[in-house]
């Protein structure tokens, strides 16, 4: 969540310091700007919007399994196969990066190449580490594609699938949830904008 957290209290302070005269009244000055209530309510407002789709999009990236998802994704809202194994695909490559990134910084180490000692160093260091990430990842996605060509995968949506996924009853339970919280917090909104 730490990125995300930056991420807010960047917009707080940009809202606040950059953020056009609104009108209000000056809660306080600050560094030579005049900070309005309004100014204010509009800073926290975008700040907590980051936090909260943040939150629940991290939330939801830890606690779905991908497989089953994209699996009932092209089952119930017939979602390309194309699309969807790539996805997979894509998914899966994520772990091998990471290592392949951490594999491509020792060997620039053990050149003696990576003596980085200031952050700007390790921010302009990153563009030696991107080309031979690219290289491999275009490998990669080149060996996935003959793979999946050679297991007879066309495209082509099929209408059995060997793990079916269903709709169950707490599902539509949940999204029922959902859309009740999500009417009941834009009318509680509306009221408080009034």
């Amino acid at each position: 969540m730490l990125p995300f957290v930056i991420g807010a209290f960047g917009y707080l302070w940009t809202t606040i310091v950059f953020g056009a005269e609104t009108g209000g009244t000056v809660i306080w000055s600050l560094f030579g700007f005049d900070v309005t209530d309004e100014q204010l309510a509009l800073a926290l407002s975008l700040s907590f919007r980051v936090l909260a789709f943040s939150s629940l999009s991290l939330l939801f990236a830890l606690t779905t399994d991908p497989v089953k998802f994209v699996m009932s994704l092209m089952q119930q809202l017939k979602l390309s196969p194309k699309l969807a194994y790539g996805v997979l695909v894509g998914y899966q490559f994520l772990p091998v990066l990471k290592d392949e990134f951490f594999q491509i910084q020792q060997a620039h180490r053990l050149r003696g190449a990576a003596v980085e000692k200031f952050w700007w160093q390790r921010v302009l260091g990153v563009r030696r580490i991107i080309i031979p990430m690219l290289a491999g990842a275009v490998r990669k996605a080149e060996r996935s594609a003959f793979a999946m060509e050679a297991r007879g995968f066309t495209g082509e949506m099929r209408k059995e699938f060997f793990q079916p996924v269903s709709i169950k009853p707490k599902d539509f339970a949940l999204s029922a949830a959902i859309l009740l919280i999500f009417i009941s917090t834009s009318i509680l909104g509306s009221f408080l904008s009034l």
